[in-house]
């Protein structure tokens, strides 16, 4: 398993319910470590220099093995603040990986240009890269439009939006604040290491595809993509599909045997 592909697991986070939100009036004593919860504010700093505060939420799980230090996250909520009016846009996220629909994003910006609202994300992890339908650059791009957000293609996405400015992830237990300025979002994001985390990608990365196989959605999980290129003809396919209860929108036997 190469690097790219560790960290892509190790990051591996959310789904997507995107919605136009109201204000979750929380105040700083609501924020920091509470149960199984983290949250904080913090500031965005946005293209044209303006600066918002966005209110972050987790829900959390337990601890994925004896000696982890931090526990699994379930779901986030942001809630940013648009500037110049009391609206807010709320961002929520599951990370369930066994769900079926296209989810588990991080979020690396969100900025306002021309008045629209903009958002960057990446797949957290292989199977998510996968349930996106392997983008290359490795990154899902959204404005919102209609009161709701809508992919688009990088084409689309402004390009004087270039980097991270929200705290990708989340930060250490030992790290969180109730608030962090927009110099110590800077600092939280020191730590990300792969480009397509923290900068807007605006072509392919050569290679990148290889860091993570090709899964096939089945009745219960994910498969790779091998157990059916595998096999010897196109019926032993299909019966793998059938097996495993692979829908046939799913089923990728056409498109290995066509024309076998």
């Amino acid at each position: 398993m190469n690097a790219r592909h560790t960290l892509l697991k190790a990051f591996s986070t959310i789904g997507l319910v995107l919605t136009l939100g109201v204000s979750m009036n929380a105040d700083a004593g609501l924020f920091g470590l509470s149960g199984h919860t983290m949250s904080w504010k913090e500031e965005v700093l946005l293209h044209d220099g303006q600066i918002i505060i966005s209110e972050r939420f987790y829900n959390l799980g337990g601890y994925p093995a004896i000696e982890s230090q931090e526990r699994t996250a379930l779901d986030e909520t942001v809630t940013f603040s648009l500037p110049g009016t009391n609206k807010k846009i709320t961002w929520k996220t599951d990370f369930s990986d066994a769900d079926p629909e296209p989810n588990s994003l991080n979020l690396i910006l969100f900025d306002v240009v021309k008045g629209v609202p903009y958002i960057a994300t990446y797949p957290g992890g292989c199977i998510a890269y996968n349930k996106w339908k392997r983008p290359n650059p490795p990154q899902v791009l959204f404005k919102y439009e209609a009161d709701q957000w809508k992919r688009i293609t990088v084409a689309e996405f402004p390009t004087e939006l270039t980097k991270a400015n929200v705290i990708v992830g989340r930060p250490a237990t030992k790290r969180l604040k109730p608030f962090f300025n927009v110099e110590q979002v800077r600092e939280e994001n020191r730590y990300v290491r792969l480009p397509e985390n923290g900068t807007i990608l605006r072509e392919a990365v050569k290679g990148w595809d290889s860091g993570c196989m090709e899964e096939i959605r089945t009745g219960d999980g994910w498969m790779s993509l091998d157990w059916f290129s595998s096999q010897k003809t196109y019926e032993a396919c299909l019966k793998v599909c059938e097996r495993e209860k692979v829908t046939t929108q799913n089923c990728p036997c056409n498109k290995l045997f066509k024309g076998k």
